[in-house]
């Protein structure tokens, strides 16, 4: 393959990897923080959670944000 051409199967490949590890992992850690606050009684759960991510792609000059609020009631 010549340089600068893109195998798009393999870079879905490694997006696909690459998006499991950061939903399984984000879950996870989402899950402790909001256990942990509930058993502080640090939890408003009327107020719900606000979420966010921030995805980076440095060397590409990109840098996009998702955000959400997530309901614990």
């Amino acid at each position: 393959m010549a340089e600068g051409t893109i195998d798009q199967e393999v870079l879905k490949g490694e997006i696909r990897k690459f998006l499991k590890k950061v939903g399984i992992g984000s879950q996870q850690e989402i899950e402790r923080a909001v256990t942990a606050a509930a058993a502080d009684g640090c939890l408003n759960t009327q107020a719900g959670i606000r979420a966010r991510i921030t995805l980076e792609l440095p060397e590409l000059g990109v840098e996009h944000v998702i955000e959400q609020d997530l309901a614990v009631r």
